[in-house]
């Protein structure tokens, strides 16, 4: 499928900022299944962006701006190519080892409850309890577009209501309780139903013997398709955050405008 993108994000400052630092995780990189045909990022300041990899391989850009700022928009645009690998993830950039993805990380660390449903799970193949898990997680939490993701996973567990990282972080609590490597994901997934999207997408990736790292949407029970363009990485949504600000100023309000669609039936696969 050939995936169109069109992301806006606009901070808006209380009082004028008289600093700004930002690090912009907004950029796919491509891979076996996920060819990346332009992308552009920009920011509507008289600066440039210092492109980067950060330590779990992501691509990142960093500004810094000294000067009184009211606003800044953030802009992500450009076109995917991607293949349905039934999420089998081959060929990313990935310079960090496996084992680092079994570390507790703030937002995805399971308390009893969390616990008591992975241990729910009939013991058996891991790709087959992953995939159980997935359902008890669908089953547990509804879904909340917009909700959650800043707290740790066992909040949105009791709550019973999150948004996709909720999901992602809880999914990554109950694998890493396995012993299983697991690392969350941000990224844009192309809706099946009419609707724009108010936030990019988040899910999880598990590595297993055999198929390496395999991806996992615990909210539509599914392993990410073409659908799916994945952008970042990390330990939890902190690591893999699509913007990180510090700003010396008061308030900041924050507005996002994002389009994903497929670009056109003549470059599906």
């Amino acid at each position: 499928m050939r995936v169109r993108v069109s992301h806006e994000i606009k901070l808006t400052f209380s009082a004028p900022a008289r600093s700004l630092h930002l690090n912009l995780r907004l950029t796919p990189r491509s891979f076996e299944s996920q060819y990346v045909l332009r992308w552009r990022v920009g920011v509507d300041l008289d600066a440039s962006l210092k492109p980067r990899e950060d330590a779990f391989g992501s691509l990142m850009h960093a500004l810094s701006w000294h000067k009184p700022v009211e606003a800044v928009t953030i802009t992500a645009a450009g076109e995917v190519q991607t293949s349905d690998a039934v999420g089998v993830v081959r060929g990313a950039v990935d310079p960090l080892p496996a084992d680092m993805y079994l570390r507790a990380s703030p937002l995805a660390q399971a308390n009893a409850a969390l616990r008591e449903l992975a241990d729910s799970v009939a013991p058996g193949e891991t790709l087959a309890r992953l995939h159980q898990l997935m359902v008890l997680l669908r089953a547990k939490i509804a879904f909340a577009p917009g909700f959650g993701g800043g707290a740790p996973a066992c909040e949105a567990f009791a709550l019973k209501k999150g948004g996709a990282a909720d999901f992602a972080h809880a999914f990554l609590a109950c694998a890493r309780g396995w012993g299983v490597p697991a690392r969350f994901v941000t990224g844009y997934r192309v809706a099946e139903t009419p609707g724009e999207p108010t936030e990019m997408f988040a899910w999880a990736e598990a590595l297993l013997p055999g198929l390496g790292w395999v991806a996992f949407d615990a909210v539509h029970d599914l392993c990410p398709n073409d659908r799916y363009v994945r952008v970042a990485v990390g330990l939890d949504a902190n690591d893999a955050a699509p913007v990180r600000s510090w700003v010396n100023a008061g308030e900041t309000a924050t507005t996002v405008s994002l389009r994903v669609e497929q670009a056109g039936a003549q470059g599906q696969n």
